[in-house]
């Protein structure tokens, strides 16, 4: 019930809010918008392609969640400042003394 109740609020007052997906990936240093969706389970659904597609174009650490904003600026933020700065993971047991 409170969320038709927020809906309806929220369009009385036009506060220009919508579901988007924010994915962010480690490789590349990216953090990627995909929407407006009207509803929040239309995001969650759209969800899963997103980081599918972005796999398989070969982006490493993938995560995404959805969440309720005004539109981003940017749809594609990309960290440059990320890239080839973070330290290489090393094993835990490296054999060093």
């Amino acid at each position: 019930m409170k969320n038709v109740f927020s809906q309806i609020f929220d369009s009385l007052l036009g506060s220009g809010k919508a579901w988007w997906v924010e994915v962010k990936t480690v490789e590349p240093a990216c953090t990627y918008y995909f929407g407006p969706f009207d509803a929040e389970g239309e995001a969650e659904i759209a969800k899963k392609g997103y980081v599918e597609d972005l796999e398989h174009e070969g982006a490493k650490r993938v995560e995404a969640t959805v969440l309720r904003c005004k539109r981003p600026q940017n749809l594609t933020v990309y960290d440059k400042n990320m890239d080839g700065s973070a330290p290489k993971p090393e094993p835990a047991l490296s054999g060093r003394s």
